[in-house]
């Protein structure tokens, strides 16, 4: 599906249709991970074009980095500045489940996250509760409707699951949120905005975040004495 046809299917969610506000910043603030994200925001709104309806926020999850860590950027053009959130990725994409992001898929049934530039459309209630649909504008995610991919809440992305396993858990390749963080999401990034996600591994002081190499991966993992970690929470 190319942009040109993806446009054309969005055109039946007028409901949330709006004229794009226009851009006015033209120096970023903040730290220099900030700066980077923003000349990113700027960089794939255009190259989205009209597709996008709202351009005032753009979504930037960063992938790079471990699920432990707020990865998932709002980037607000406007009021210039950036907000930062934790958000989950697939499980076919981390079967490892240490936290670490390792291949993308477009394929149905992966359950992998996929790289790339996404519009989001409306809300609708399913199995997570109110959640909100996503439209993949390249080819890395063209499969996003068709496999269910999504913006939604759980409950492996709440603090609490956190602070006991040291990391989220997974989703099937959906933007899986914390109740409070999820409530945000719907009223910045939904209703035609932009969402990019992509292995960009930046840390707030611009440097790059690597990851770690098999042998020092169980240095990041909590001990867990009842043994219900290995039971892999969190998938779902």
């Amino acid at each position: 599906m190319n942009r040109r046809n993806l446009l054309k299917g969005t055109l039946a969610l007028g409901a949330l249709s709006a004229l794009p506000v226009k851009l006015h910043a033209q120096v970023a603030p903040g730290s220099v991970r900030d700066r980077k994200l923003f000349a990113l925001a700027k960089e794939q709104l255009e190259k989205a074009g009209s597709v996008i309806w709202k351009q005032d926020v753009v979504g930037i999850a960063d992938f790079g980095l471990r699920s432990s860590e707020p990865r998932f950027h709002f980037v607000h053009l406007e009021q210039q500045r950036v907000e930062s959130f934790r958000v989950s990725h697939g499980t076919g994409s981390d079967p490892e489940h240490d936290g670490w992001l390792k291949t993308y898929s477009n394929v149905e049934g992966s359950n992998a996250t996929s790289k790339g530039a996404y519009v989001t459309w409306e809300w609708y209630k399913g199995r997570y509760g109110t959640s909100v649909r996503l439209g993949g504008l390249d080819e890395t995610n063209n499969n996003a409707l068709q496999r269910y991919i999504v913006m939604h809440r759980a409950a492996y992305a709440e603090p609490e699951h956190l602070a006991r396993y040291g990391r989220l858990g997974r989703s099937n390749g959906c933007f899986a949120l914390s109740e409070e963080d999820f409530r945000t999401a719907l009223l910045t990034l939904s209703g035609g905005r932009l969402l990019y996600a992509d292995s960009l591994g930046w840390a707030e002081d611009g440097s790059l975040v690597t990851r770690p190499q098999p042998g020092d991966l169980a240095l990041l993992l909590p001990e867990d004495p009842t043994g219900e970690d290995l039971a892999n929470p969190g998938v779902y």
